[in-house]
Parts: structure tokens; C-alpha cells; sequence
């Protein structure tokens, strides 16, 4: 039977960032995707300054100094001299990191899924042929979404996430929006996000505020309400765990949002996961360079989390605190980087 020191299951930002480190310190490191193509995510594809636009320059599809915010009352814009947002396409970056983690020796298998887990062994199906096969590893690393198998496993349950809807509408879009409407979208928002000839329309909200089926709805009639086409564009949704329970358990880890990491508030995840990853694999391999970035990330965390338990109570509630927020906005009093998991 094969042992590994390390088996990531999800080749995600998380899982293939976690990958990297390891993979360089020496560690054997197999990374297991159940997905065929490595890179694919239901996602706006939004990236912040702060956080990884530097990173990931290259590979950016486009960039916005200027954000335009409406809420019920108020529609104004925040411009700074850096770019605020960027998008980039999720497969592409999902291909750069894989790159990344195979150059510095990691071993990444996809179409793979992962149907059973001990303490100390997983048993992996190859979903084209059919066939099982068991391997044995070190540490285990559960950065597989949502619905992760590994949390499942360590019956860690998820009772806090959010919903995201998102459509792939074609056409030039010029400006990101962010739209605040607590009848339509709870204590979340919907958004469009630009890409190179399309955009990402779409809505978050948390899942104790309102339903996946009133969010949908409110977004088909916000959309019609701003002359966007939704009906030729796919629907994808996912579920966005917030629910943080910790990150090490024994020789299981959980990293991205496997462990709960994405903002509760904005439902930005790529960020948490690449962070998550980075910090974790560091610590797997006894470097300990990469803590500030992962405590402050733990700090926005719960800050996002305690303003959207606040904001979810009450309709009433959630529209107060929106407008409150957007004036501090628009009089600079707030930094619209307050919102990001990364400032």
C-alpha cells in the first residue's frame, strides 16, 4: 500500500497553495480531485488589492479602481489610485497553481474521489475506471469544499453558510456593482463582477437571512430591473461555510472552505483559502513564517461574522446597518478595504 506524508484532498486554491509548501519542504505530497479539470468553482472570480491582485497580476482579467455601490437610498462610487478589484478566471488560476505545485514535486490525480477514511488510511475511487484503491498517509488535509468529505468525517457539522448564485452572461460590462437591497437580498447583496467578454451576475446571502429560492427569485427580478438577460445564461449555485471550527484535528487538518474560512458578511473565499493553505502547510512542515497573515485572517473572520448575525435578525435591521455603512462609505470615514478578509 502507497504512503504518503501528506494527502490533500481537493486541488482547490487551498488545497494546491497547502500542496506547494509542503511539496518544496520535502514532504511526499498527493493531492486528490474529484473533479476532471483542475480550476473549476462556481464563483464571481474577485480578487482584492490587499489581498492577491499583486500575486496574481498576470494573470487577471481585469481591474477596477472605481467600485459603484447602490443601496436603497444611496448610489455613489469609491475610487482609489491601486486597482480595488480584479477578476480572473478560476480555471486559469486553477492551471498556474497546479503548475506551481507540480514543478516542486507535488503528485496531483484528478477525477479521483475519496469514499472512505480512517486514522491513518483513505480509500480512492478513479471515477473513469471504476477502480478502488487504498493508500495510507501522515497528515490528512481536508480542503474540499463545502460539503467536505474530511469534515464529514470528523462530524463536524456546518450550521452557518451562505448561498451564491451566479450566471456567466456574455457582453462588455464596464463597471463592478454592488447591490444593497435588504427586500431582495436579506443582509446580502448581488453584484456584477466584469470578465474579459462576459460578466458574473449574481447574488450572496446567508442562508439564516433568506432562502436559496427567494435569493434566486429576487435575483431574476432585480436583473430585469437593470435590463440584464438572465434566461440564456446557466444557473450555478454553492453553498459558503462560514462555520469555523478550527483548522487541526490530531493528523487532520482543515483548510479554505472545508473549515468554515470564507466571509460571512461577503462570502469572499479566495483569499481564506490560499492563506488557509499556505499557513497550514507551513505549519505541517515546521515553518512558522506565515502565522500574522493567518491570525489576521482569523480576526476578520469573526469580525464578518458577528456583523452578519447582526445584520440577518432583522429585515429592518439589515437595511439600517447597509445604509449606515454605505454613508461612511461615501463620506470616507469607512475604507471600503474594511470589507475584505485581507486589510
Amino acid at each position: 500500500m502507497l504512503f504518503y506524508d501528506v494527502i490533500i484532498v481537493g486541488a482547490g486554491p487551498a488545497g494546491l497553495s497547502c500542496a506547494e509548501v509542503t511539496a518544496r519542504s520535502g514532504a511526499s505530497t498527493l493531492v486528490l480531485e474529484r473533479k476532471k479539470l483542475i480550476g473549476q468553482k462556481i464563483c464571481a472570480g474577485g480578487i482584492t488589492w490587499n489581498g492577491l491582485i499583486s500575486k496574481l497580476k498576470d494573470i487577471s482579467e481585469r481591474r477596477f479602481k472605481t467600485q459603484h455601490i447602490y443601496s436603497k437610498n444611496q448610489s455613489f462610487s469609491v475610487t482609489d489610485v491601486n486597482p480595488i478589484i480584479a477578476t480572473v478566471n478560476r480555471v486559469t488560476l486553477g492551471q498556474l497553481m497546479l503548475k506551481n505545485a507540480l514543478e516542486v514535486g507535488a503528485i496531483v490525480r484528478s477525477n479521483c474521489q475519496v469514499t472512505s477514511i480512517t486514522d491513518n488510511t483513505i480509500t480512492i475511487l478513479n471515477r473513469e475506471s471504476g477502480q478502488s484503491e487504498q493508500v495510507k498517509y501522515g497528515i490528512l488535509v481536508g480542503a474540499d469544499g463545502s460539503s467536505s468529505t474530511v469534515r464529514k468525517y470528523l462530524h463536524i457539522p456546518v450550521t452557518d453558510f451562505g448561498v451564491g448564485i451566479n450566471y456567466m452572461v456574455e457582453g462588455h460590462f464596464p463597471t463592478m456593482q454592488w447591490h444593497l437591497n435588504s427586500s431582495l437580498f436579506g443582509s446580502g447583496y448581488s453584484w456584477i463582477f466584469p470578465h474579459s467578454e462576459r460578466a458574473s451576475i449574481g447574488a450572496y446571502a446567508d442562508a439564516k437571512s433568506v432562502s436559496a429560492t427567494f435569493l434566486k427569485k429576487s435575483l431574476h427580478i432585480w436583473a430585469r430591473n437593470n435590463k440584464i438577460n438572465l434566461a440564456e445564461s446557466p444557473l450555478t449555485a454553492e453553498r459558503i461555510n462560514y462555520d469555523y471550527k478550527g483548522y487541526r484535528f490530531n493528523n487532520i487538518y482543515l483548510i479554505g472552505d472545508a473549515a468554515g474560512l470564507a466571509s460571512a458578511l461577503t462570502g469572499e473565499g479566495i483569499y481564506p483559502a490560499i492563506i488557509s493553505g499556505e499557513t497550514i502547510g507551513s505549519e505541517i512542515c515546521d515553518i512558522m513564517d506565515a502565522k500574522d497573515d493567518y491570525k489576521n485572517l482569523l480576526q476578520n473572520h469573526r469580525t464578518h461574522r458577528v456583523i452578519a448575525k447582526i445584520a440577518r435578525t432583522h429585515p429592518v435591521i439589515s437595511t439600517c446597518l447597509s445604509e449606515l455603512i454605505c454613508y461612511g462609505l461615501k463620506k470616507n470615514i469607512i475604507d471600503f478595504r474594511s470589507a475584505e478578509m485581507a486589510h
